[in-house]
């Protein structure tokens, strides 16, 4: 494990619909935004994965525009 990984381990870790309700959406949105990598995931198993909070303020800086658009 690298030190870069070290220090990210206390991170808090959101499940989908954690995700899903701060961003006021639906959670079948968040399961698309992760198929196309726009949110990276934690695996914890085949089936089972984590969205570290970074990755969610990473995610709506990046779409965060200062203007409405349809």
């Amino acid at each position: 494990m690298s030190h870069h990984e070290q220090v990210q381990t206390n991170e808090e870790l959101l499940k989908p619909k954690q995700v899903a309700r701060e961003l006021q959406s639906n959670i079948r949105t968040v399961y698309r935004y992760i198929r196309q990598a726009k949110l990276r995931v934690v695996r914890l198993s085949a089936r089972e994965f984590r969205i570290r909070r970074s990755e969610l303020d990473r995610f709506l800086q990046e779409h965060e525009t200062g203007k409405y658009t349809d």
